[in-house]
């Protein structure tokens, strides 16, 4: 098995992607879209935007001195302001490793959650590939919706800048790169300089189309078999609805690979870690635990302390942690915090601005802020706008199967699944599909809390509210954990709002990983680099780690000891066993045919062989002793020396004996066979018949 690490990722909305060649089949493991870099371009330009660049542009040309005798220009670092942006129709960051493989080579796509799907439209429309698509169906819906809402709100671009004059933009040239702020060209370029070439053009709905036709959807524990030797599952990592880990069996050995999991859920199926049990490896790639020890600078992040995070956990504990509610008691405490935090500044007369798409987290955040308003008597307005949200919401009333234990027993109760069902009939939030909709425009009163995309704070209904209460000290801005604030940020400067980031708890936790590799028990562990600085996998534990980077191949060891056969039942009660109690082993004799389907050995016996006791032709297990041999030899008044072979390592005989009387004859002991050779016929079956008796025959 050969693995190689196109990328780590970025956290929940740009997880990692991985290339696998396994029994000769090249599987891709997801294949997401970096939309953290969409912070190097400006939100749509207002006019007094437009003027700020004109001014920019012409005092950039002072941004040079020349070089002393040479007429040559020296550039002087640029500074980082709203004006730096790139002010273009955004191109979309891929994964820039994938393009160094031949997509058309590419045999099986596994995707393990709805983020995961993000860049998939590229990588179907390219001619050639041709690759199995294997996805939950419900990560299937739901990223179909985010591909589509990301489409929708790329659309404002378009239509303020117009058709591109070039297929190559102007700001991806290597003069344009050079003048950049630094933070900036590292977005785009990438921290070695060498990222460019994973910059695309937004796909189009009919390239999602094309795509969605091309996926082989699957349920959980349903088995999915490729090309008759490879039988693929998935199984819940309670990350989000429809996300998992996938299983890979062959009959050569299994692979079980771990993406960002998590134990607890209140929305999404827990994180099934038994069915991943027993496999001979296990790729762990839940990046998300290698951010636990990270501490925060900003005074106005709210999250728990790496101390806390990092108690050990044994395995007696894992294995009931799944009933365990120190994480659900900590996401309840942010929950808590930041309805507190609303109802302070709507009670000041502002307004509260939440561009999180986690939907996990939005479904618990309208469900804890719809009862902290009723508590506190509060008759302020909660806006969904997003062009997916009608559709999303509709859609989680009709998949049980793929929630938590909690929501499956408010079905079974005759409740609904999720609040908002009944905050809608109420009249308690209002859904929308766009900011300039008629009903939001009839309906629109502040103060008001409003939820709509996107993260990035560059496309979406969230550019035209922030530029509204950007300057209003008693609104409130409420994030996820963002990598550059300032730079996000930036567009929309001075800010004078509350800004508010959460972290909720994502991964398997670095506490965690020890443990749960005890209780899954494989024979090899992959594990990323930055692992083995957080924590000592290798002491006491029986299984091997190999540590792997990005852009670096390993060849990982995966086979079985023994390998398994499927045999009717009917035929199997026939077959005559000998049992050897010294090897400790059963053997009988088999003649048939050997066929592989469903990843799985099956044996077709002859029908003059279903009884292989009646088979007299017999094998012999070993090789005879030839001091043994010598001694029955002797019995039968046959006489011969013994010709000891070379003690060489690739020699092939073991011995040699040479009979001399009563007759000619040579046996020769070599480590794969015995040669018996002679030129009477009665001689040799009188020396086989000798030899039969020391053998042990089948």
């Amino acid at each position: 098995m050969k693995f190689t690490c196109l990328s780590k990722g970025r956290g929940f909305h740009f997880p990692p992607c991985h290339m696998l060649n396994f029994c000769g089949i090249r599987i891709l493991l997801d294949c997401p879209l970096d939309l953290s870099a969409l912070l190097a371009f400006s939100p749509i330009p207002t006019s007094l935007d437009c003027l700020s660049v004109v001014e920019s542009f012409n005092t950039e040309a002072n941004g040079f001195d020349s070089g002393v005798g040479f007429g040559k220009r020296q550039k002087i670092e640029k500074l980082l302001h709203a004006q730096s942006l790139l002010f273009a129709e955004p191109w979309y960051k891929t994964v820039n490793n994938l393009h160094l493989w031949n997509s058309s080579f590419i045999d099986v796509v596994l995707i393990s959650s709805p983020m995961g799907i993000m860049g998939l439209p590229f990588l179907t429309r390219i001619k050639g590939f041709s690759a199995k698509i294997y996805v939950t169906e419900a990560s299937a819906r739901l990223g179909q919706l985010m591909m589509e809402d990301l489409i929708s709100m790329h659309v404002e671009f378009r239509h303020f800048y117009g058709p591109e004059e070039s297929n190559f933009p102007s700001w991806l040239r290597q003069e344009e790169l050079e003048i950049l702020p630094s933070e900036l060209r590292e977005i785009i370029l990438g921290k070695d300089g060498l990222e460019w070439g994973g910059w695309m053009p937004l796909y189009s709905a009919a390239d999602v189309k094309d795509c969605m036709l091309k996926i082989n959807t699957l349920n959980y524990a349903e088995e999915a078999c490729y090309n008759g030797t490879l039988v693929i599952k998935a199984f819940s990592s309670g990350m989000e609805i429809g996300s998992c880990n996938w299983v890979l069996n062959s009959p050569k050995g299994d692979i079980a690979y771990v993406s960002g999991s998590s134990f607890i859920s209140a929305h999404a199926m827990p994180f099934d870690y038994c069915s991943l049990q027993g496999t001979c490896a296990l790729i762990y790639s839940d990046f998300f635990s290698l951010g636990d020890t990270q501490d925060s600078s900003d005074a106005d992040n709210y999250s728990v302390s790496a101390a806390d995070k990092l108690q050990p956990m044994s395995s007696q504990d894992l294995a009931g942690f799944n009933h365990n509610s120190v994480e659900n008691s900590e996401e309840k405490e942010k929950l808590d915090f930041i309805c507190s935090n609303t109802i302070n500044y709507i009670q000041k007369g502002g307004s509260v601005l939440i561009p999180i798409d986690r939907l996990g987290t939005v479904l618990l955040l309208l469900e804890e802020m719809t009862a902290s308003l009723e508590a506190s008597d509060l008759k302020v307005p909660v806006y969904i706008i997003s062009s997916m949200a009608e559709e999303l919401l509709a859609l989680l009333n009709i998949i049980p199967e793929w929630l938590c234990k909690q929501r499956q027993e408010k079905l079974f109760a005759g409740e609904q699944l999720f609040a908002h069902v009944n905050l809608l009939k109420e009249k308690k939030i209002h859904v929308v599909p766009a900011i300039h909709s008629h009903e939001l425009l009839t309906n629109w009163q502040e103060p008001c809390i409003v939820f709509c995309p996107h993260w990035s704070m560059r496309m979406g209904p969230v550019v035209h509210l922030l530029r509204q209460w950007c300057g209003n000290p008693n609104s409130l801005l409420i994030l996820e954990d963002v990598l550059n604030l300032e730079l996000a940020l930036l567009p929309f400067q001075p800010v004078a709002m509350k800004v508010l980031q959460c972290l909720f708890p994502s991964g398997i936790g670095l506490q965690t990983v020890q443990p749960l590799l005890k209780l899954l028990r494989p024979k090899t562990v992959l594990c990323p680099e930055e692992l083995r600085l957080q924590t000592n996998l290798s002491s006491e534990n029986s299984f091997s780690v190999l540590y792997y980077t990005e852009a670096e191949t390993l060849k990982v060891p995966y086979r079985k000891h023994s390998s398994e056969i499927k045999i009717a039942t009917d035929l199997a009660s026939h077959f005559y066993w000998k049992t050897f109690k010294k090897e400790e082993i059963n053997i009988t004799k088999l003649k048939g045919e050997l066929l592989m389907e469903n990843g799985r050995h099956h044996l077709l016996l002859e029908n003059d062989n279903k009884n292989s006791s009646s088979n007299k032709s017999l094998e012999h297990l070993g090789l005879p002793d030839s001091e043994k041999l010598m001694a029955a030899l002797s019995k039968m008044g046959i006489s011969g020396n013994i010709e000891h072979g070379m003690s060489d390592a690739k020699s092939q005989t073991a011995c040699t004996i040479h009979i001399h009387d009563p007759y000619k004859a040579s046996i020769e002991i070599g480590t794969t066979g015995t040669i018996i050779t002679t030129a009477d016929e009665n001689v040799a079956s009188s020396i086989y018949k000798i030899i039969d008796n020391i053998l042990k025959a089948v």
